[in-house]
C-alpha cells in the first residue's frame, strides 16, 4: 500500500485549509470527515478581516452579510456604537463556509471523503496507520483537525485536556425584527454571562442570537438566552436551530505536535478566550502547519515540533491579552467597560479585528493608558494570561 504524504482528520476550517495548502504544494493528501457535507455546526459564523488575511483565497461566494459597526452594551442597558470605514467581519454560515473550504482543498488536489469516520490511529515505524471503517489508510504525516476531544489528540497524547467554555445559539428570521437596527452591525452584550457575553449577529436572511461563558454556566444558558431575546424584544420561542456547543481553550503547556503528527484549530484548543472565536486561530494554524509538514516530507526536518514553537510565538501575546481582558470584564465589568468606551480606544479594537495590529500591546498613543489599567485589573482578577506571556517570550 502506497502511503499518503498526509492524512487530515477533520474537514472544518483548519483541516480543509491545511489540506489545501499541502495539496497545492504537490503533496498527496487524504482529507476525511465523519459527517456528510454540507453539514452545519454551531458557530456565530463571523470571519474577521484578521482571519481572512490568513487565507490563500477569498470567501466571497459564501459571505451573506458584512459588518462595519459594533454595538457594545453593559448589562443590556447603556452602551455605545463604533463604526469603521471598511468591513470588520464577514458573516457566513458554517454549513456553507465549511463546504466551500473543503471544495477548495479538493480542487487543489486533496482527496476529500466525507461520511467516513476514523475509528483508530496508530503510530508505525514510517508514519501512521489510520483505520477508516473496515479499511486501513497509511500516511507519513498525520494532521488532527477533528475538533474538541478529537480522536487524534486522545490517541496520541496531544492537547492535554483543555479548559472549556460553553455557548448556546439560535436563529431568527430577519423579517421578525427591525432589519435596519441590525444591518451592518454586530451587537455584543457584556456583563451578562459570567465568563462571556451575549451577541446578535446579522446574516443574509436571519439573525444569530447567542450566549456563551464559563463551562459551569451550561445549565443556565437557556435562561441567559431568554434574557438576551427579551432585551431585544424577541420571543425566545421564535428561535430556530437552537443548539449548544463547547469551546476548547488550550492550556499553555499543552503539546500541539510530536514526531510526525500535529493538531490544528479546535483540536488544538485554539479558541480566543475573550471572544470565543476560533477562525483566526484555525487559519493561522493551517498556514503554519503546512510548511512544517512539507519540511518533514522533504526530509529537511525530523519532526513537527517547529510548528508548535512557531504557533506559540504567534499567539502568545494575543492570547495573554485576551485572557486578561476576559477576567477583567468578568470580575470588574463596569470599570472595564468604562475604560473600553473612550473613542480613542476604538482604533485598537478596529486594528485587532482587521489584523492591522497583532495584539493590544502593539498599540501606541493615548489608548495605552486604559489598556494598561485593564491589564492591571486582570492581574487582580487572577488571570492566567501571564503564563501565556512567559510562554511566548
Amino acid at each position: 500500500m502506497t502511503p499518503w504524504d498526509a492524512i487530515v482528520v477533520g474537514a472544518g476550517p483548519a483541516g480543509s485549509v491545511t489540506a489545501y495548502r499541502l495539496a497545492s504544494e504537490g503533496a498527496s493528501v487524504l482529507l476525511l470527515d465523519r459527517a456528510r457535507f454540507p453539514r452545519d455546526k454551531p458557530c456565530g459564523g463571523g470571519v474577521t478581516l484578521r482571519a481572512l488575511r490568513q487565507l490563500p483565497f477569498p470567501i466571497e461566494p459564501v459571505v451573506e452579510h458584512s459588518v462595519d459597526s459594533m454595538e457594545f452594551r453593559l448589562g443590556y442597558r447603556s452602551g455605545y456604537v463604533r463604526r469603521s470605514r471598511e468591513p470588520l467581519i464577514l458573516m457566513t454560515q458554517r454549513r456553507r463556509l465549511d463546504a466551500y473550504l473543503a471544495e477548495q482543498a479538493a480542487r487543489a488536489g486533496a482527496d476529500f471523503r466525507d461520511g467516513e469516520k476514523v475509528a483508530a490511529v496508530e503510530e508505525t515505524p514510517d508514519g501512521y496507520a489510520v483505520k477508516v471503517g473496515e479499511r486501513e489508510e497509511r500516511c507519513r504525516v498525520l494532521v488532527g483537525a477533528d475538533g474538541a476531544n478529537g480522536l487524534v489528540a486522545r490517541s496520541l497524547g496531544l492537547g492535554a485536556d483543555p479548559t472549556y467554555g460553553v455557548a448556546l445559539e439560535g436563529n431568527l428570521a430577519a423579517d421578525q425584527v427591525d432589519e435596519a437596527r441590525y444591518r451592518g452591525r454586530a451587537v455584543v452584550e457584556l456583563g451578562t454571562v459570567p465568563g462571556g457575553y451575549g451577541w446578535v449577529f446579522p446574516k443574509g436572511d436571519h439573525l444569530n442570537f447567542g450566549v456563551g461563558g464559563w463551562e459551569g454556566e451550561g445549565p443556565a444558558l437557556r435562561d441567559h438566552l431568554q434574557t438576551l431575546c427579551e432585551a431585544h424584544q424577541v420571543p425566545v420561542q421564535s428561535l430556530t436551530d437552537v443548539r449548544g456547543h463547547r469551546l476548547p481553550l488550550r492550556k499553555p503547556d499543552a503539546p500541539l505536535a510530536r514526531g510526525r503528527t500535529l493538531l490544528v484549530g479546535d483540536a488544538a484548543g485554539l479558541v480566543d478566550p475573550l471572544s470565543g472565536d476560533g477562525m483566526y486561530e484555525a487559519f493561522l494554524s493551517a498556514r503554519l502547519a503546512a510548511p512544517a509538514a512539507l519540511d518533514v516530507l522533504a526530509g529537511n526536518a525530523g519532526g513537527l515540533e517547529p510548528y508548535d514553537s512557531a504557533l506559540r510565538r504567534q499567539l502568545a501575546r494575543l492570547t495573554a491579552a485576551s485572557w486578561g481582558a476576559k477576567h477583567a470584564f468578568d470580575r470588574y465589568p463596569r470599570l472595564a467597560f468604562t475604560l473600553s468606551r473612550p473613542a480613542f480606544v476604538w482604533p485598537v479594537v478596529e486594528g485587532l479585528l482587521r489584523g492591522d495590529i497583532s495584539h493590544p500591546g502593539a498599540a501606541g498613543g493615548i489608548a495605552r493608558g486604559p489598556l494598561k489599567v485593564v491589564e492591571g485589573l486582570s492581574r487582580l482578577a487572577g488571570s492566567p494570561g501571564g503564563r501565556y506571556r512567559m510562554e511566548g517570550a
